[in-house]
C-alpha cells in the first residue's frame, strides 16, 4: 500500500463553502446542501450548493447576457485560442491538485486521474484550442435564374449557437466536462456546465482557472444541484441553446424531449453494453489484457467499457481461465492507494445497483469464475467479477451494469458472433479482436456501433468523432465533427 499524501490546497478546497460560479464571481447559496462522499470510505467531504431555479435562471441570464454583448465571439479568433491554450496550461500547472479532487470524490485511483482525467484532458483541451482559428465555411457556385441576367455570389459562414448546457456525469466528471466546455468555447459560445452533484469539485475549481485564464466573466458559469431539478431546468430553460447531456438513456431521453419543447439542439451521449468479439485466430494473452483495459477501466463505470465478450467456441475455455486468473488476483484499495488495481464505485446507490446485476446473473445461471462480493469496510466496493456459462437470453447480456463485470459468451460461427453482438438497444462502442486483416476489414461495417476498435477497446483520441446509434445517443463528441455541431450554418447570398 502506498497513500498519496492529501495536498494542502485540495484539504482547504474540501473546506470551503462551495456556492456558483456566476458571471465571473463565486455567488453564495444560503440554501440547501448536498454531501460529497469519499466513495472508499463513506466519509463525507464537502458539501456543496443544491441551488434553486432562481439561482439557475441567474446564472443562463449571465450567460445569455454575455453571448449577446459579443464579448467572447467578437474576439480574434488567435486570441479566444491564446486564452484557451493558457486555460489548458493553467490546468496543467494544478494537475496533481485536480488529480487529487477527482480521485477523493470519485474513487478511482490516483495513477488514472493523473495520467487520463487530467493529462488527456490537457491534451483535449490544447487540440480543440487551435480550432479556434479553423473555423470555416463553403463558397458556393449558385444557378439562381431570377431576376434574369442578375449574378450572384454565394457563401457560407459557421457562427456559434449561442448559449451552451453542460450536463456532466460523474464518472469522468472533470473530463467530459472538458469535452462540452472546450467545443462550445473554441466556436465562440457561452456556456452553463452542470456537474453531477456527487462529483463536482474539479468542475468548482476549472471554473476559477477558466477566469484566471482571461475567459470573460459571464462567458462560463457553473451551477450545482439536483439532477432532475436543475439538469431538467437547464434543458428546458428558453435561453439555452443547445444541450449537451452525457449519462443514462433513461436521463437523456427525458433530457432530449425537455429541449425539443423549445426545439432547442441537443447532443446524447448515453449508455452502452459493448461487445468485445474474439475470433478464433486472436491472441488470448492481449485480449485479456484488452479485456482489463477495456473492461475494468474505473472499475467499469465508462459507457464504452466492454462488459459482454463473445468468444469462438474453441478459445472460449482458455480465455475464460486466463481472464479469471488474473482478475481474481487484482489488488482491491482506495483511489489513493497508487498500488490498488480495483478502487471503489462512487456511491452506495451504484454498488448495490451491481451487485443485484450479479446476484441476477447467479438466479438465471451465469457461474461465477471469481469476484461477485463487496469488501468488507465502510467503501463502496464491488470484487471484479468474471462470468461465464452466460446465455444471450440472460439480463447480464443486455442490461448495462456499469461495474466491474465481465460476461463471457461462446460462438460457433463469425455471423452468430456478429448477431449477438447486435442483439443490443444500445451501440456506443465494440471491439473485433483478429489477425486477419480480411475478415476484420468485412465484419466491421456489420457491427452496429458508434466506434469499432480491432485489437483495441476504450481508447479515444480527440481528432476521432466518438458517440452511439440506437439507444446510446445522437451527436458526436471530438474532431471536426464536435466543431459543426457547436455552430450553426448561414448561407448569404448577394446580388450584384
Amino acid at each position: 500500500m502506498s497513500i498519496t499524501a492529501t495536498l494542502p490546497q485540495v484539504a482547504e478546497f474540501l473546506q470551503r463553502r462551495h456556492g456558483c460560479f456566476i458571471d465571473g464571481a463565486w455567488v453564495a447559496y444560503d440554501g440547501p446542501t448536498s454531501d460529497v462522499v469519499n466513495p472508499a470510505t463513506g466519509e463525507v467531504i464537502a458539501k456543496i450548493a443544491d441551488i434553486d431555479t432562481d439561482m439557475l435562471d441567474r446564472a443562463v441570464r449571465s450567460a445569455h447576457a454575455a453571448f449577446k454583448s459579443r464579448v467572447w465571439s467578437d474576439l480574434r479568433p488567435a486570441d479566444r485560442e491564446r486564452i484557451l491554450l493558457r486555460f489548458a496550461d493553467l490546468v496543467e500547472q494544478h494537475a496533481e491538485e485536480l488529480a487529487q479532487l477527482e480521485t477523493l470524490s470519485q474513487g478511482k485511483s490516483i495513477n488514472l486521474t493523473r495520467m487520463l482525467d487530467v493529462g488527456a484532458t490537457v491534451e483535449f483541451m490544447r487540440y480543440m484550442a487551435g480550432w479556434a482559428t479553423k473555423i470555416e465555411g463553403q463558397s458556393l457556385d449558385v444557378s439562381i435564374p431570377l431576376p434574369p441576367g442578375t449574378k450572384f455570389t454565394a457563401f457560407t459562414r459557421r457562427e456559434p449557437v449561442g448559449v451552451v448546457a453542460g450536463i456532466v456525469p460523474w464518472n469522468f466528471p472533470l473530463m467530459i466536462a472538458v469535452w462540452k466546455l472546450m467545443p462550445a468555447l473554441a466556436t465562440g459560445n457561452t456556456v452553463v456546465i452542470k456537474p453531477a452533484s456527487e462529483t463536482p469539485l474539479t468542475a468548482l475549481r476549472l471554473a476559477e482557472l477558466a477566469f484566471e485564464a482571461g475567459v470573460p466573466a459571464g462567458v462560463f458559469n457553473l451551477v450545482t444541484g439536483d439532477g432532475a431539478r436543475i439538469g431538467g431546468g437547464l434543458a428546458s430553460h428558453k435561453l439555452i441553446s443547445k444541450v449537451s447531456f452525457t449519462g443514462s438513456t433513461a436521463v437523456g431521453r427525458s433530457v432530449g424531449i425537455a429541449a425539443m419543447q423549445n426545439m432547442t439542439r441537443f447532443a446524447l451521449e448515453l449508455g452502452g453494453k459493448n461487445p468485445m468479439i474474439i475470433l478464433a485466430d486472436a491472441d488470448i494473452d492481449k485480449c485479456v489484457q484488452g479485456a482489463l483495459l477495456g473492461g475494468l477501466l474505473n472499475s467499469g463505470q465508462v459507457c464504452a467499457a466492454a462488459s459482454r465478450f463473445y468468444v469462438h467456441e474453441s478459445r472460449y475455455a482458455e480465455f475464460v481461465e486466463k481472464l479469471g486468473a488474473v482478475v481474481a488476483g487484482m489488488s482491491i484499495g482506495e483511489g489513493m492507494d497508487d498500488t490498488a488495481q480495483i478502487t471503489p464505485l462512487v456511491s452506495r446507490k451504484q454498488q448495490t445497483s451491481v451487485l443485484k446485476h450479479i446476484e441476477t446473473a447467479r438466479r438465471e445461471g451465469a457461474r461465477v469464475v471469481c469476484g461477485g462480493e463487496p469488501v468488507d469496510c465502510n467503501g463502496f466496493f464491488v470484487r471484479p467479477t468474471v462470468l461465464a456459462e452466460v446465455k444471450q437470453s440472460m439480463s447480464v447480456a443486455h442490461d448495462e451494469v456499469f461495474g466491474p463485470v465481465l460476461a463471457v459468451l461462446p460462438f460457433k460461427t463469425e455471423d452468430e458472433a456478429i448477431e449477438m453482438a447486435n442483439d443490443s438497444e444500445y451501440g456506443l462502442g465494440a471491439s473485433l479482436w483478429t489477425n486477419d486483416l480480411t475478415k476484420a476489414m468485412n465484419l466491421v461495417p456489420r457491427i452496429e456501433s458508434g466506434t469499432v476498435w480491432v485489437n483495441a477497446h476504450v481508447l479515444l483520441d480527440p481528432s476521432m468523432p466518438f458517440g452511439g446509434v440506437k439507444q446510446s445517443g445522437m451527436g458526436r463528441e471530438f474532431g471536426r465533427a464536435v466543431v459543426e455541431a457547436y455552430t450553426e450554418i448561414k448561407s448569404v447570398c448577394i446580388a450584384h
